[in-house]
């Protein structure tokens, strides 16, 4: 932590006033008026203003030198990062022709009042490919796929998988294209009813061919149950489906497969039939993200001087697409220069520029005198004269771009065909700029570190440099004795949204593949040779809490309710929750003791009559025996699991 500054001097105004007025009465004793009407009073407080000015400039050299230091080292702000959500647009009904949404479209939250809305901004031009079905396969698990197309034609019942189904049946269907990104709706006419499956927990699971092989669809509806009676099935298809060939059939396929079922889960008794099925295109899916794209942002012209500075209109720039930002037009046509982190593998010849992206200042590379007296130029100077702009960059993101799934649901740019738009799942990754105070404390941290990972304080620190979006980092000492000697253990929570009414879902909470690979490779480039790193999330536990309550004789039961169960979300929240309202601390019990305490302050509430804990898993679901203590290890996390609130009336 930084040092304390001292303050050079405490005084104010008021005392600069009354130490003045003391000595007019030790010097000036005939000076008997110190009202403030009295024109040398005023003049003594005028005085007394500039000087207390003065104090407060002097006061401020500490912070100055400091701060002149850091940028001495290189110290810079860490910039905003920006918040990105799949949106999904939806087509008002199925198109002959492919829709295409620009890159750059702008989606926004509804403005509530006396609010700005939040505004994404799509990164790329998304297709939504027109498809029809032109195949239907079945292929019994251990056997080859037989064409079904002209069953379906002539409007005969088939099956879908085996008379008696077993895990690995599946059927095909082939569309006409491939749809990368989006959106299919399957419409089956089924004629069996009731097969011994559980609608709402099927064993079965959709797929799309890849060029890495079948990769799981996510449903977004299926009204079919499970195959059992007519519906339709809205189906997200991977960014990376492709047309293959299958039973002498060119076309993008798309399979239900039958699963292992899990253990007590109903399965098939006899296979489900379908005796017509037709498929379109409704809707897609892209990435947009909380900044504004500017493209092709004039610069000025170059002085042909080493170590030219120009600013962006915008800052702070959020992210730079590509690896080009600025552009210098020399003729011929406009030529890229290559942004760096510094000059100091840079030749002379090399188009390099330097960005700070908290201040949106751009820098060519500089001269520098070295010791025998000769020059060296880092990184190439731009003619005289020569016109530079900025192709494309971002600028906005922060915090409030972390939004709550389905909340992006107003299309502020106009789209033909496409009638709604919504974001399925949480915006995650938006952060605030780096204050000053914050690298005031960071430096002296950094600096010890040395981009060296050697102490748990120094993972977690440059593991936070890696991905800043996360919410909580933690790194643990491990057991020699069962990780072996050198192994490192990295937990990692995510940033969560959470979602109408304070619940959190599990599976926020697991870290992307993404994220772990980029924080790996980071902290692979710093630790010790010969040590073992693990990165993953940390355990969760579920915590059920089952509560008793009394509420007040004029208090309306359902407010209490509501307010009783979202103070139990709140508080074993793992990334805001806690005793400091920093997350649940990690290895800490959880106590229905201290539940007591939480719920007895929520207003409303005369007695806390009971308060039981389970410990449950938030995956299946299952529940443990009744607690007084839940246990945790260093590695664990409390997570709320499916609370339940009985409140008696006064």
């Amino acid at each position: 932590m930084a040092l304390p500054a001292p303050n050079l001097d405490d005084r104010r105004f008021q005392q600069f006033v009354d130490d003045a007025k003391r000595y007019v009465q030790q010097r000036c004793p005939e000076w008997t008026d110190h009202n403030v009407s009295d024109p040398g009073v005023t003049l003594i407080e005028t005085v007394a203003y500039m000087v207390d000015q003065l104090v407060y400039r002097l006061n401020r050299v500490p912070d100055k030198n400091y701060l002149a230091f850091l940028d001495l080292l290189g110290v810079t702000l860490f910039p905003p990062g920006a918040a990105r959500a799949p949106i999904t647009f939806w087509l008002s009904a199925a198109q002959q022709q492919t829709v295409t949404v620009p890159g750059g479209t702008e989606i926004a939250t509804e403005r509530p009042d006396a609010e700005q809305a939040t505004v994404f901004t799509t990164l790329a031009d998304l297709a939504i490919v027109s498809c029809e079905l032109i195949a239907v396969l079945s292929r019994p698990a251990g056997e080859s796929p037989v064409n079904r197309t002209t069953d379906l034609e002539e409007r005969k019942d088939v099956r879908c998988f085996a008379e008696i189904p077993s895990p690995g049946d599946t059927t095909l269907f082939g569309l006409s294209r491939a749809v990368p990104s989006c959106a299919v709706t399957l419409r089956l006419d089924s004629r069996v009813d009731g097969v011994g499956v559980d609608p709402r927990q099927p064993p079965l699971v959709w797929e799309a061919w890849t060029p890495d092989g079948w990769q799981e669809c996510e449903v977004e509806r299926d009204t079919t149950g499970a195959l059992n009676r007519a519906g339709e099935i809205v189906l997200h298809v991977p960014s990376r489906h492709v047309m293959s060939r299958l039973a002498r059939t060119e076309a993008g396929w798309l399979r239900c497969r039958v699963l292992e079922p899990l253990p007590s889960q109903p399965f098939y008794s006899t296979s489900p039939t379908i005796r017509t099925a037709s498929a379109a295109t409704s809707g897609g899916t892209t990435a947009a993200s909380h900044a504004t794209t500017i493209v092709q942002e004039p610069l000025g012209e170059s002085t042909g001087v080493p170590g030219q500075r120009v600013l962006l209109a915008r800052a702070p720039v959020v992210a730079a697409p590509g690896e080009t930002l600025v552009e210098s037009s020399e003729g011929d046509g406009w030529h890229p220069w290559e942004t760096v982190d510094s000059f100091a593998a840079s030749g002379p010849d090399d188009r390099h520029v330097h960005l700070d992206a908290a201040t949106g200042e751009i820098s060519f590379g500089p001269a520098v005198r070295l010791a025998d007296g000769t020059t060296r130029q880092y990184g190439a100077v731009p003619i005289k004269g020569t016109v530079l702009r900025a192709r494309s960059y971002q600028t906005g993101g922060g915090r409030a771009g972390n939004v709550a799934r389905r909340t992006l649901t107003v299309l502020r740019s106009s789209v033909p065909y496409v009638t709604r738009v919504e974001n399925r799942e949480a915006a995650l990754g938006g952060v605030d700029g780096e204050t000053i105070e914050e690298a005031k404390v960071r430096a002296p941290i950094s600096l010890r570190a040395q981009e060296r990972a050697v102490t748990p304080r120094d993972y977690e620190e440059l593991a936070r440099q890696a991905a800043p979006e996360t919410a909580r980092i933690r790194c643990l000492a491990v057991d020699s004795a069962e990780d072996g000697a050198g192994a490192v253990r990295v937990l990692v929570v995510p940033h969560a949204t959470v979602d109408e009414g304070g619940l959190l879902r599990f599976e926020q909470l697991v870290p992307s593949d993404e994220l772990l690979a980029r924080i790996t490779g980071y902290l692979d480039e710093r630790r010790p040779v010969g040590t073992r790193l693990a990165l993953g999330p940390p355990y969760y536990q579920g915590i059920t809490a089952a509560v008793k309550l009394h509420a007040f004789r004029n208090a309306d039961p359902d407010h209490v309710h509501a307010a009783a169960m979202q103070a139990l979300y709140a508080y074993l929240d793992p990334i805001t929750g806690g005793p400091m309202g920093t997350g649940w601390p990690f290895g800490r019990p959880v106590q229905s003791g201290e539940l007591f305490a939480v719920l007895q302050r929520v207003p409303g509430v005369a007695v806390v009559d009971e308060v039981r804990l389970y410990p449950a898993d938030p995956i299946t679901g299952k529940r443990g025996d009744v607690a007084e203590r839940i246990d945790l290890d260093q590695a664990s996390l409390a997570f709320p699991y499916d609370n339940r609130v009985t409140v008696i009336g006064g």
